[in-house]
């Protein structure tokens, strides 16, 4: 675990459709209506009250972000954000990325909660490499924790070791 002005930032490797918090985050695409990766998972495990609320949202442009309810998932909330798919670094996929994680922190901010997971936004289908993606990810929350605050507790949750270990060697320099 790491601190940061009073906020706890935790690592995890494994399932984030399994963590206990206020919301998780969903690596979801433009449509909000499901997907392959996390968005899958998600809306799997979830159930059908979730796709049900994003057919109502009506969509997500890139860098925003929506809330749901969580259905049958431990978490209260679903917060949905669209992160850039990478070509080739030079159409604004870093702000765009960066956009999703602020975002998504602004909107639990506004619903008063207090512990949020994201997962590696962009870095599946949509090829963003993974180690500039945990930098901008951790950029991105240490920035909302310094300008706006009213959070507690941010989980990364990694499906797999080797981006654990990207953002444990990434956190570690920066804290360590």
């Amino acid at each position: 675990m790491y601190e940061y002005r009073d906020v706890k930032l935790k690592i995890v490797e494994g399932d984030i459709t399994k963590m206990e918090v206020d919301a998780i985050v969903n690596a979801a695409n433009n449509t909000l209506l499901g997907g392959g990766g996390v968005d899958g998972a998600i809306h799997r495990a979830g159930g059908p009250s979730i796709l049900e609320q994003c057919k109502k949202i009506g969509g997500c442009p890139t860098g925003e972000a929506r809330i749901t309810t969580a259905g049958n998932l431990p978490s209260k909330y679903v917060i949905h954000t669209v992160g850039p798919i990478y070509r080739d670094g030079s159409k604004g996929e870093a702000q765009l990325l960066y956009n999703a994680y602020y975002n998504s922190l602004k909107l639990a901010k506004e619903y008063k909660l207090q512990s949020v997971a994201f997962p590696s936004i962009s870095t599946g289908a949509y090829r963003y490499p993974k180690e500039e993606a945990a930098e901008i990810a951790i950029k991105a929350v240490l920035d909302f924790i310094d300008k706006e605050g009213g959070i507690e507790e941010v989980y990364f949750v990694l499906f797999s070791n080797d981006n654990y270990l990207i953002y444990k060697d990434l956190l570690d320099k920066k804290f360590n």
